[in-house]
């Protein structure tokens, strides 16, 4: 029986990274250090999903306006990347999930509106060689981030896959629009940043609530 998907396109934080205590700690220590109240993590859940340029910008008050923006923004980067494995964690099931993936061979890769570095960076730590393809934001280089398609056409040129046979899964808005910019199918997942009943309202082929539910989804 042929599979309707070969390929696993994921996001990273909320999806396969529980990632939002080390994101906060690293959102309220920038905060902190240039004067500003600190959010709540509630706050910081619904800041995250589009970036770490709009994360930090939702929670600095007078947002992207502040004289010393990008002084904080850049302070935040550095100590989250030294700090971005304190209490992140794979979310339960997951590295089982990629490994089974992997068996039954399965191209994945991660794709993700974080910086690039860390990106990479936390897909060795967690999963090593399991996902071989891990790309983040880099508009720098003229690759529009997510929900644009372009992160996603790169890492399925990259797997030699195309939109037909891949499947997109996330845990917001933005990847429910991503899938759809490329034309591809999305799944939901309700163990992330945002709640089951907005995620359906997204219109996705499934909503997970369980990483085993994803290989019964992969398999219908």
């Amino acid at each position: 029986m042929s599979r309707r998907y070969d390929t696993v396109i994921f996001d990273l934080d909320g999806t396969l990274l529980n990632t939002l205590e080390d994101l906060a700690d690293a959102v309220n220590a920038a905060l902190k250090h240039f004067g500003r109240p600190e959010r709540t993590l509630d706050e910081v859940r619904q800041f995250v999903g589009n970036g770490v340029l709009n994360l930090m910008d939702r929670a600095v008050p007078e947002g992207k306006e502040a004289k010393d923006f990008q002084a904080i923004y850049e302070w935040f980067k550095a100590y989250y990347a030294a700090h971005s494995e304190v209490k992140t964690r794979a979310y339960d099931g997951i590295p089982e999930l990629l490994k089974q993936l992997q068996a039954e061979h399965f191209k994945m890769a991660i794709v993700s509106n974080k910086f690039h570095d860390a990106v990479c960076q936390l897909s060795r730590c967690y999963f090593g060689e399991l996902l071989p393809v891990s790309i983040g934001e880099n508009e720098a280089a003229g690759i529009r981030k997510k929900p644009a398609p372009d992160t996603v056409f790169t890492a399925l040129e990259r797997l030699g896959s195309t939109v037909e046979h891949a499947v997109y899964i996330g845990d917001s808005e933005v990847d429910a629009a991503t899938a759809r910019n490329a034309g591809m199918d999305c799944i939901l997942v309700s163990w992330g940043f945002r709640e089951r009943e907005l995620l359906a309202s997204y219109d996705p082929v499934a909503i997970a609530d369980q990483p085993s539910d994803i290989w019964e989804i992969l398999n219908r």
